[in-house]
């Protein structure tokens, strides 16, 4: 879960994208001008900044600058009508650390805010193990055990159990997972997220006593430790 600042004169385009935020599990607070931006932002601790880049009060860009000016290295995702490769360039200029011209599809918004929420934080250490209950996934070492059991994996699966567990306890969408384990390197109408997660699951849950990979019916899987409401084993 992460604490995401929404700075978005467009109200209807502000409460669309904290909706969707909060459903899949993260907080999202929300401002409407560049100054109440600013200010949320420097007394706030958040995760990653969304900020549009015009702005009333207060410009998309300047909020960023004067942020970066006073040592806030927060994340910054810049939105903006406005796509031009110059564009782009200013905007990473001015300390911004990723950019999406309008319009966008959310599940792009989403997956780049979460790229931009895994980015080791200054002076901070990156995450090398997960742990969900007692099922323990190591990048570094590249192994899995579940109660001190090694569990081998293929790397399709090794990947794919570990962007589930990094977003433990949230509901992952087949989108999701397209985007960021297969990167739509396949035909999205076979069933291939179907077999690795059977694969997977028979895998880390078949010969203990809690499942802990859920499937949420008409929205995604999910890990985590006890089965919640509307799901299936």
């Amino acid at each position: 879960m992460m604490r995401i600042l929404i700075i978005e004169d467009d109200k209807q385009a502000s409460a669309y994208l904290a909706k969707g935020l909060k459903e899949v599990g993260h907080m999202a607070d929300q401002a409407s001008d560049g100054e109440e931006g600013l200010e949320m932002a420097s007394a706030g601790s958040y995760d990653v900044l969304v900020v549009d880049r015009m702005l009333p009060k207060r410009d998309g860009l300047s909020v960023v600058q004067s942020l970066r000016k006073a040592g806030n290295q927060t994340p910054v995702l810049i939105l903006s009508a406005l796509g031009q490769v110059d564009d782009r360039v200013t905007g990473l200029r001015a300390g911004g650390d990723d950019y999406l011209p309008k319009p966008f599809a959310f599940t792009e918004l989403l997956a780049r805010i979460e790229a931009l929420g895994r980015r080791p934080k200054a002076g901070g250490e990156v995450e090398t193990v997960y742990r969900v209950a007692d099922l323990e996934l190591d990048r570094l070492a590249h192994r899995c055990t579940r109660a001190g059991k090694d569990i081998p994996l293929q790397p399709r699966e090794f990947r794919l159990l570990e962007y589930l567990m990094q977003h433990a306890g949230q509901v992952v969408t087949r989108t999701m997972l397209l985007e960021n384990v297969w990167e739509y390197h396949f035909d999205p109408q076979t069933n291939v997220i179907d077999v690795h997660i059977s694969r997977l699951r028979s895998k880390i849950d078949k010969d203990f006593d809690t499942p802990l990979l859920h499937t949420v019916r008409g929205a995604g899987y999910t890990i985590r430790n006890g089965a919640g409401r509307d799901s299936a084993g």
